[in-house]
């Protein structure tokens, strides 16, 4: 991302990764790296957005599309986030698959300052991985936080010195890149239709939902490579 002045979460913004994510599909990408090119991963909103509160009413943009795009392809998602991650911008993150920080960053819902609270699922998904009284206390307070505090939360993955924040993530991006891209795809199916529907339903949906790489040349690959070579020895073409 590089939407200057601090990749403000606005209209530019989100087509800008709607589009992104679309190309990558039709490329056949089999990671995707979420980074920004500025001195902030992102610093929340554009206030363009909230033009529409002076007349009491919430903004015609589909905040959910975003999610929904992020939550449905088909590839993993890194979100790679350094200096200010607030707001808009720590919701961008929260929809990715993994989280990863450089040490100095500042993160947070700062969404009550202003009288909102967060409006892209920043409170459902702090909710899911650090639990109500977490999600409670990031957003009614709107305070910043630390990196290392957000990872012992679980609300981020990890969390690496900033000068190597680029290698990291794109070591990290690569890795998926490099593995079964199939399987891949039905974890995240398989997380995300346990987080709607619970553990039991997921169980009986789950035969179906990891159909699709039984048929993979990956899986074959992998079979091949074990017998022959050992675990982890298999080189995965992502189909």
């Amino acid at each position: 991302m590089q939407y200057a002045p601090h990749n403000f979460l606005g209209l530019a913004l989100i087509d800008g990764l709607l589009d992104g994510l679309g190309w990558a599909k039709a490329q056949g990408a089999r990671s995707v790296l979420l980074r920004s090119g500025l001195r902030n991963f992102c610093a929340g909103a554009d206030v363009a957005l909230f033009e529409s509160a002076e007349r009491g009413v919430a903004p015609d943009v589909d905040l959910v599309a975003v999610l929904r795009a992020f939550d449905t392809l088909p590839i993993p998602i890194v979100a790679a986030i350094h200096g200010v991650t607030v707001g808009g911008g720590l919701e961008l993150a929260l929809a990715s698959d993994l989280v990863i920080a450089g040490e100095s960053a500042k993160i947070g819902c700062v969404e009550a300052t202003i009288g909102l609270n967060p409006l892209m699922g920043g409170i459902q998904r702090i909710t899911e991985r650090a639990g109500a009284a977490r999600a409670k206390e990031m957003v009614l307070l709107g305070r910043r936080y630390d990196p290392r505090t957000l990872e012992r939360w679980n609300v981020i993955n990890r969390v690496v010195p900033d000068e190597k924040l680029g290698d990291a993530s794109m070591t990290l991006a690569r890795e998926l890149a490099n593995g079964p891209t199939l399987a891949h795809a039905s974890t995240k199916a398989i997380v995300s239709y346990t987080l709607a529907h619970g553990v039991p339903a997921a169980d009986e949906a789950m035969r179906e939902l990891q159909q699709e790489y039984w048929r993979s040349d990956d899986l074959k690959r992998g079979l091949e490579s074990l017998e022959i070579n050992g675990p982890g020895a298999a080189r995965f073409v992502g189909r």
